[in-house]
């Protein structure tokens, strides 16, 4: 016998399968919701990250602060005090700046390197005052989201901070001290 009325089992089968597409769309439409949420990460606000501190300076906090999910690379540059110079021990080294100014050249600096180069996020610590050998003197950090743009970026921000911004090294040895002409600085004279 053929009948077109639907057995109890045909009932149940729809409502179930109804009952799942209205889940699926419920999880469809909180998935979506999650994706918009991943958009918003992608106008993810870049970031300038400046500090001068007499604090020490730890890689890992400053590498930290340039993380993004848009981004593959973090390249880094930590300068830190060596033993030596000039067949001489060095005990420390001790560094000053002219904060308004220096704050205000390393800006520019991050303003360049986001001319020349699709960066993300920059961060740019120096210390003052006294660093002892194998300590940092400065770290910086610039995500991006392929390596070449932070490579490139970072090799540029250390090498026009040494040539722009106002910071003086003294270094200290066990017997005297002596500050050092930085030979980048464009303000050196070239006797």
């Amino acid at each position: 016998m053929n009948t077109t009325t639907p057995s109890l089992c045909q009932i149940k089968s729809n409502h179930a399968s109804h009952a799942w597409n209205k889940k699926k769309r419920n999880f469809l439409s909180e998935e979506c919701e999650l994706l918009r949420g991943d958009m918003d990460e992608v106008e993810e606000k870049s970031k300038d990250i400046i500090n001068f501190t007499a604090e020490k300076l730890s890689v890992d906090e400053v590498s930290q602060l340039v993380i993004s999910p848009l981004c593959g690379a973090i390249s880094l540059f930590v300068g830190t005090t060596r033993n030596n110079f000039e067949g001489k021990k060095v005990i420390s080294l001790e560094y000053e700046a002219y904060l308004p100014m220096a704050d205000n050249e390393v800006r520019k600096i991050c303003s360049d390197i986001r001319q020349k180069w699709p960066v993300k996020h920059i961060a740019v610590f120096h210390r003052l005052g006294l660093v002892p050998v194998s300590e940092a003197s400065v770290i910086i950090a610039v995500s991006s989201a392929h390596r070449a743009a932070s490579l490139e970026a970072v090799t540029y921000a250390i090498d026009t901070l040494k040539a722009k911004v106002p910071i003086w090294k003294k270094e200290i040895y066990e017997e005297s001290s002596s500050w050092k002409r930085n030979k980048e600085c464009f303000w050196a004279s070239n006797n």
